[in-house]
């Protein structure tokens, strides 16, 4: 077996550049890899791509195994270098597991009720019962009052910092609609809270604020303009703490600048989310206040990313290894009907694909729901230890279990009822001769599920480089700030789990 590499460090700036660094070097080389679509499979034979020693390997494995590879899972008998690239995969990712970190050290969390727990999940009462035990303490090393929630949504996060902790909050949003719920919750709260309190005591409710922070400027203009009612009348310079739960694509990079630009704002505490709405610089030609890169040393290593690998870096190898086969297999089925429609397309109607349409979009939701309720119920087995799981045979099995022409018969059948070509305007699918092309393509569909696990398994070294980029872009600001990446979640139950925790340093701040 091969012999496992070095683990990296993000302690200072020098450790940071030297991962960026070995990340960069390694992904170039797999560029094709990562910005291959799934879609054109067989249209563009997208297992070329991969070393065939690799693939006759995989084809082989059972369903269970293949989704565990993204996780750095190796088995002895496999080609070395296959087990050298994994096992470097899983050296270059960032740990994902939560740490011992002093940050979290007797960490005091609020347990919600059912009345502030209302509309939560069990994955967002989860990340607000952490996150704002993780707020209150930043904030109060730093006496701080006035939270910012960038990014509040619904306002779960303010709502809990505001009744639970007492802090002052201000939850920024774009959209009124979100605005909207939070006050009508907020209300709610307001009076189960009244009921059990001190008739003197005085209840904060989150002050909503709906606007789109399309920069770092406007951000750092609305928190030097923040003046808590409780400080309106004194002179004294109100500390601010800016916190964002998943605030995606450059509003996460945003509230970093605003963060430094800020004199008011002493810490941050962001955990982003979705790569792919980030603007690149170097790819799509905008300002310098692209969401990637925001380092000096990734802008100098020139690692050009692209739509196809910010998508790939919010693919989670956790919730992956914790797939059902059952769903595990209909997600590669799924895979192998769409790329053979693909070719349908390309066959039949190849002026839709010049419209590039949004195809196969219905029931991704209700799959993403299921997918959420096995998680969910996965990790409530676990902790009862009666989960059982499937055995290998079965596995194997099942992943070999061949389409038979009855049942592309019966799918066709079923595009024909619902006339999905109808819907993009091309006609009928009786026009095209789908069951030919699904006979042509039937001997590769097994190697979809390899080249699908491959390329996933790049995705968690996808996100280490864009997390590691903001960590440092904060390292950068030499000794007056100190920053840590830190994994604060269940990455099972929240995958993006990494927040970029910072405080501008003087003589009396606590070090992190």
């Amino acid at each position: 077996m091969a012999t496992p590499l070095r683990r990296y460090s993000c302690d200072s700036a020098p450790q940071t550049v030297e991962w960026m660094s070995a990340i960069a070097e390694f992904l170039r080389p797999y560029k094709p890899l990562m910005d291959a679509h799934v879609v054109n499979f067989f249209k563009d034979r997208l297992w070329e791509l991969v070393d065939e020693e690799w693939m006759e390997c995989l084809r082989k494995e059972s369903v269970e195994i293949l989704l565990k590879l993204p996780s750095g899972f190796v088995r002895d008998y496999w080609p070395g270098s296959l087990q050298e690239f994994v096992l470097k995969l899983r050296s270059l990712a960032v740990h994902r597991e939560p740490v011992s970190h002093p940050i979290l050290h007797n960490l005091h969390m609020a347990s919600l009720g059912t009345v502030i727990a209302q509309g939560m999940n069990s994955k967002k009462k989860h990340e607000v019962e952490i996150l704002t035990g993780v707020i209150s303490r930043i904030a109060g090393d730093y006496g701080a009052e006035t939270i910012i929630d960038v990014g509040s949504g619904q306002g779960y996060l303010a709502q809990v910092l505001a009744f639970e902790y007492h802090f002052s909050v201000i939850a920024i949003d774009a959209s009124l609609h979100h605005a909207a719920v939070t006050n009508s919750r907020a209300e709610r709260i307001k009076k189960h809270y009244a009921a059990r309190c001190a008739e003197n005591q005085h209840l904060k409710v989150p002050k909503t604020v709906t606007c789109h922070v399309l920069s770092s400027e406007s951000l750092t203009s609305f928190s030097t303009a923040v003046i808590p009612e409780n400080r309106a009348e004194q002179c004294i310079e109100p500390s601010l703490v800016l916190a964002g739960l998943h605030a995606c694509g450059d509003l996460s990079v945003n509230m970093l600048r605003a963060f430094i630009d800020c004199e008011r704002v002493k810490a941050l505490v962001s955990i982003g989310c979705c790569y792919n709405l980030l603007s690149e610089e170097s790819c799509e030609k905008i300002s310098a206040s692209s969401g990637f890169p925001i380092s000096s040393a990734a802008k100098l290593s020139s690692l050009i990313l692209g739509k196809s690998m910010r998508d790939l870096a919010c693919q989670s190898a956790e919730r992956w290894r914790n797939l059902t086969q059952e769903i595990a297999l209909q997600n590669f089925d799924v895979h192998a009907f769409r790329a053979a429609f693909q070719m349908l397309l390309e066959k039949h109607f190849p002026e839709v694909l010049k419209s590039s349409p949004s195809i196969g979009r219905q029931g991704k939701a209700l799959r993403r729901q299921r997918f959420r309720r096995v998680l969910e119920s996965h990790l409530v087995a676990e902790a009862s230890d009666n989960f059982p799981s499937a055995s290998k045979e079965q596995c194997v099995v099942e992943a070999s279990k061949p389409v038979d022409t009855e049942e592309v018969e019966a799918v066709v059948g079923c595009c024909n009822h619902f006339e999905p070509t109808g819907r993009l305007g091309c006609g009928t699918l009786q026009d095209a001769d789908f069951c030919e092309i699904w006979k042509d393509v039937l001997p590769f569909c097994e190697l979809i599920g390899p080249f699908w696990s491959l390329r996933a398994a790049l995705g968690p070294v996808v996100e280490t480089y864009i997390l590691l980029d903001r960590l440092l872009f904060l390292q950068e600001q030499s000794n007056s700030v100190e920053a840590v990446l830190v994994p604060i979640f269940d990455p099972i139950l929240s995958p993006r789990n990494m927040a970029i925790i910072a405080r501008k340093t003087d003589a009396d701040s606590p070090r992190l």
